[in-house]
């Protein structure tokens, strides 16, 4: 998948706030994402991450 830092990610399940949309601040092994509803950082793994993705939004501008 070819994913960048401050893309915005929409999951196929929501995060306990009820968002599904994350931004992008860190790639490597580990994924680190920001929830764009509550604000909650999550380090979690590439492998994990990629399954659940819905679409990639490019950021604007």
């Amino acid at each position: 998948m070819d994913i960048k830092i401050k893309d915005i990610l929409i999951m196929k399940k929501s995060h306990p706030c009820g968002e599904n949309r994350f931004e992008v601040l860190r790639i490597g092994m580990d994924f680190k994402i920001r929830c764009l509803g509550c604000g909650r950082e999550i380090m979690s793994p590439r492998s994990k991450i990629e399954k659940r993705i819905k679409t990639v939004v490019p950021p604007e501008g």
